[in-house]
């Protein structure tokens, strides 16, 4: 992205104001930022969704406002933060077969990405079970899966862990990142700066549709200054060791792990 200024048709206000990112293959990146902050917007133009205002957007070498939605959403794949906005086939199976499906593969291809698809996300049992029979996380699995049948060498997810438990919400950044082990670039856009400090290595703060800050998960989220200029707060278990500074403990820790192991080397394991 360069110099992107986006400015939807009924707004009086630009609502990314110049912004220049670069995101190579595969990465693993997080983007957040408060509600109303850019977010979605920026996240829009990686798959041609949204086009630039002016600036643009290359993907893949591809400047996406000569290049079809269609051509993009190949290599592009959009997960959106509600599942019930994505899922419209009455069955599991059929939900993750349109996409490919619809790419032309031959029956025996889309039976293959189908079932990998549902394997990975731990849906296979249920692929003759009504679609909306599910709950909100398998829903959210089945949407993650019905994306990931059409293999893209991209992959958008928005709030993912929306509504999910922990342990749910662990379960599709578990799948996220074996995704992106296997090469693949991936770019989440959340709230939850727990899970962001323990799985995702890279970190762009959106604020006011401008790039804020962009780095090592591990330098933005312990800026506590920095976020608090995007009305945001570092970890929780973050924001307790740098009260126990004076104790010794890093201000950098980042997990519970971490957060014990400086604990420990100073008073001793319990």
């Amino acid at each position: 992205m360069t110099d992107l200024v986006f400015r939807y048709a009924s707004g009086v206000a630009d609502v990314l104001r110049g912004v220049n990112l670069r995101i190579d293959h595969g990465e693993f990146v997080a983007l957040i930022g408060q509600n109303g902050a850019g977010k979605t917007t920026l996240a829009k133009h990686f798959n041609g969704l949204l086009k630039p205002s002016s600036g643009s957007v290359r993907v893949m070498g591809r400047d996406t406002r000569a290049a079809p939605v269609a051509d993009l959403a190949r290599a592009v794949g959009y997960v959106y933060q509600n599942p019930d906005h994505q899922i419209f086939a009455q069955r599991v199976r059929a939900e993750a077969a349109f996409g490919p499906r619809n790419l032309g593969l031959s029956p025996s291809e889309v039976e293959r990405r189908v079932e990998r698809a549902l394997a990975l996300v731990g849906l296979r049992e249920h692929a003759d079970d009504f679609a909306f029979s599910l709950g909100r996380g398998q829903r959210q699995k089945l949407a993650v899966a019905s994306v990931l049948a059409m293999e893209p060498r991209i992959l958008v997810v928005d709030e993912p862990t929306t509504g999910l438990d922990q342990a749910g919400a662990r379960g599709i950044l578990d799948l996220l990142s074996t995704w992106n082990v296997e090469g693949r670039t991936i770019v989440v856009i959340t709230h939850d700066m727990t899970l962001v400090a323990e799985r995702i290595p890279r970190t762009v703060v959106v604020n006011d549709g401008l790039i804020l800050a962009d780095g090592p998960t591990r330098h933005v989220l312990t800026d506590a200054s920095l976020l608090r200029k995007a009305y945001l707060r570092p970890p929780q278990v973050t924001r307790v060791a740098q009260r126990l500074g004076d104790l010794g403990v890093a201000p950098d820790v980042l997990t519970v792990a971490e957060l014990y192991g400086q604990i420990a080397a100073r008073v001793g394991p319990s």
